[in-house]
């Protein structure tokens, strides 16, 4: 971060303290210092025309956002764009096609995260193949899937592996658990996603004009700062890992707007951190040895962002006999995209779910036409909750 006067400063330390996560005194004062810098800003051509686009790559930051209402508390020339946060959302529809595919094969249990049953794919749903009969159980925990195989040890159990960098390295310690036990009929089948690569694909859209990103504080708690550090050496772009409470995000915000005065007045800038309670320089290593043991990054495709060099896993050879796409034949349905749903630009920040002629019309939490409607960290769920025009 740039130098900042001591009241600043001290502002921003105490934002990080555990006592202050909801004070409203210190979340004034943040919005004061947000306001202020704003107003500097301005001199350098960020105006009501062309406001400082700030994005949010989080899903839980999304639905805070919208929750606490922080949106309407800045200044006209400050915009904050949700990304492509919420894991559920990105999930590309020929995966979701995938995994309905494994619920139609005889003898096997499909285990998932709950937020996964709604999500339309090409012509059903985990939740409508479970109305027809097939046999899909809701976990908290891939452990839970594990616990299943070995209270069934005749039947295939397969976990549905949705989720960013905080998801996927509990999958891989569960796989490990599997093997040292010598679990043969639990597999995953892989569709992780890895956020530094998306962030990379964000800053080279030719249609965004980024001026700053909010860093997701739970992948943080893996990842640390280094797997940021290209967002500043190589694209000059302030960038400030932070949490989920109200005084958090104004925190994080007010950071990313001093980087960006300290940028343009020729200050080097790095990667802030306004989760410290939480997230390590080096984030947590033991999570991401057991990450790479297990697997190794490969090409991934994201709704929204199309296909991504390295942004997802796939198995090490020694696990293989873990994947679930080696292990079964499957027979997948041609993808079919919904017809209209405009979730793949929200999730890229082009659009916002107001903008989609669908939002709150044909698409709704009862009838969602895409993820971005249906998962708890989804965009549209959350401008829909919260009645954000």
């Amino acid at each position: 971060m740039g130098q900042v006067d001591d009241r600043a400063y001290d502002m921003l330390l105490d934002a990080r303290d555990p006592k202050n996560f909801r004070n409203p005194e210190l979340a004034a004062r943040l919005i004061g210092s947000i306001r202020q810098r704003a107003a500097a800003l301005a001199k350098y051509g960020w105006n009501d025309q062309r406001p400082l686009q700030l994005m949010e790559v989080c899903g839980t930051h999304t639905m805070a956002i919208a929750k606490n209402g922080i949106r309407s508390l800045l200044p006209s020339n400050i915009r904050l764009l949700s990304g492509p946060g919420c894991p559920v959302c990105v999930t590309a529809n020929s995966d979701i096609d995938i995994a309905i595919a494994l619920t139609r094969l005889d003898g096997l249990t499909v285990c998932t995260f709950g937020d996964m049953l709604r999500v339309p794919g090409s012509s059903s749903s985990l939740e409508g193949q479970r109305a027809a009969a097939a046999d899909i159980k809701v976990v908290y925990s891939p452990l839970d899937a594990l616990s299943l195989a070995i209270a069934e040890p005749a039947r295939q159990v397969v976990f549905i592996g949705v989720g960013f960098e905080t998801t996927s390295p509990i999958v891989a310690a569960t796989i490990l658990r599997a093997a040292s036990l010598g679990v043969a009929n639990f597999t995953v089948f892989a569709a992780f996603k890895l956020v530094p690569p998306a962030l990379e694909a964000l800053l080279q859209d030719p249609a965004l004009a980024l001026d700053g990103l909010l860093l997701p504080g739970h992948v943080s708690t893996i990842l640390g700062l280094e797997a940021y550090r290209f967002i500043a050496d190589e694209y000059q772009l302030p960038a400030v890992v932070t949490g989920f409470e109200p005084v958090d995000i104004l925190a994080g915000i007010a950071m990313l707007l001093e980087q960006q005065l300290a940028k343009q007045q020729g200050t080097v800038i790095g990667i802030g951190n306004a989760y410290n309670r939480a997230v390590q320089p080096k984030g947590n290593p033991e999570a991401r040895q057991s990450l790479d043991q297990v697997f190794v990054a490969t090409g991934a495709d994201w709704r929204g962002l199309g296909h991504i060099p390295a942004s997802g896993l796939s198995f090490r050879p020694q696990y293989a006999a873990f994947d679930a796409l080696k292990r079964f034949s499957l027979t997948v349905e041609e993808t079919v995209e919904a017809r209209g749903c405009r979730c793949g630009d929200i999730l890229r920040g082009i659009i916002s779910p107001p903008d989609c002629p669908h939002f709150g019309k044909t698409c709704t939490p009862v009838r969602p036409l895409g993820p971005c409607m249906v998962s708890s960290e989804g965009t549209c769920a959350a401008y829909y909750r919260y009645g954000i025009k």
